[in-house]
């Protein structure tokens, strides 16, 4: 691999400094340029990693012409017509989670990315979890069985501060939801991931302790596609942050695994080897307090796909699947009926 992939990067942010530091880590990527409404915030993020070019214009960014990737860090419900204006001008996209937030603009931004013939990617790193991997293929497998339960809980603390942080912080219309589909969103990408489609949800919503308009606070009867169930628990709102968990159950076989490792993994015959455990994948007190590893992965993995003309490893159809689970929950919560996908 000689050709050196060049990014720029949308949004100065909290996440971007992730993605900053993982690409000037990488011998065959390059930080071009950084792009951001706020000057200062760019200018700080170029400095810091070397980006030669800045911007507070995404039309300024996308007309470099060494250009090969741009990274959205914006608020989740302006990625669409920062992805639009990306595959228009022929630059391939990495977005960070949710890839957006109505299934309208996604499905917009799967168009854009395939008429362009540009790759679509999205940033969900604990689906680069060994123990996530490893639960996956005893699934596919039918090394645990015929699968009875598959649990996900993502009690996850963030302060009032935070959500005064910023002012699309806790906003149907930037945020798109709260504790599920700001953080919980990675949890229930990665519960459906492993356990195959969900068919439908019943749940419970509400603000219990923050002052904001989305939910800090969320319960989930699940139902898969396989026949399992499920929970989904998901909250900003228990001090202090838990352990993300997630809990896979079959007839002849139990795994448990979070942030911590590994609690749990057995088989009936001992057939499924014990992973190598990862670092924490997800921040659950200080969204500042991110393992770099998921990001290391799905960079490598989008150098990789535009070099070799293949999809990313998430890509935009993939990542739209949690996005339309969280819209369920919310229609379930909403009406107070069961939701079929």
């Amino acid at each position: 691999m000689s050709k050196i992939i060049h990014f720029g990067i949308v949004g100065a942010g909290v996440i971007s400094a992730s993605h900053a530091k993982v690409i000037s880590g990488n011998p065959h990527a390059r930080l071009l340029a950084v792009c951001d409404v706020d000057r200062e915030k760019a200018e700080k993020l170029a400095r810091a990693y070397g980006a030669a070019h800045i911007f507070t214009e995404l039309a300024d960014m996308l007309a470099l012409e060494q250009l090969d990737v741009v990274i959205i860090c914006l608020p989740s419900g302006m990625h669409e017509a920062a992805a639009i204006a990306a595959a228009n001008a022929g630059k391939h996209i990495l977005c960070e989670k949710p890839i957006d937030i109505t299934l309208e603009k996604i499905d917009r931004m799967l168009e854009a990315a395939d008429k362009n013939n540009v790759k679509l990617g999205c940033v969900y790193q604990r689906r680069t979890m060994p123990e996530a991997i490893a639960a996956r293929q005893a699934i596919q497998e039918g090394k645990l069985g015929k699968m009875v339960l598959g649990d996900a809980y993502l009690k996850y603390y963030r302060s009032p501060e935070y959500y005064k942080s910023a002012g699309w912080r806790g906003t149907w219309e930037h945020d798109g939801g709260g504790a599920l589909m700001n953080q919980g969103v990675h949890g229930i990408d990665l519960i459906q991931w492993m356990m195959g489609d969900i068919a439908s949800v019943f749940a419970h919503s509400a603000a219990l302790v923050r002052d904001i308009e989305v939910e800090d606070t969320a319960v989930v009867a699940v139902k898969y596609k396989s026949g399992a169930l499920g929970v989904i628990q998901g909250a900003t709102s228990v001090y202090p942050a838990q352990d993300t968990r997630f809990e896979l159950h079959g007839e002849k076989g139990t795994f448990i695994f979070g942030d911590n490792g590994i609690q749990l993994w057995k088989t009936a015959d001992d057939s499924v080897e014990i992973p190598g455990g990862s670092e924490a994948a997800s921040p659950g007190a200080d969204p500042r307090d991110i393992s770099l590893e998921g990001h290391v992965v799905l960079i490598d993995d989008m150098i990789d796909a535009v070099l070799n003309d293949r999809e990313p490893m998430i890509n935009g159809a993939e990542a739209r699947k949690a996005v339309a689970v969280i819209i369920a929950i919310y229609e379930s919560s909403r009406t107070g009926k069961e939701v079929f996908l």
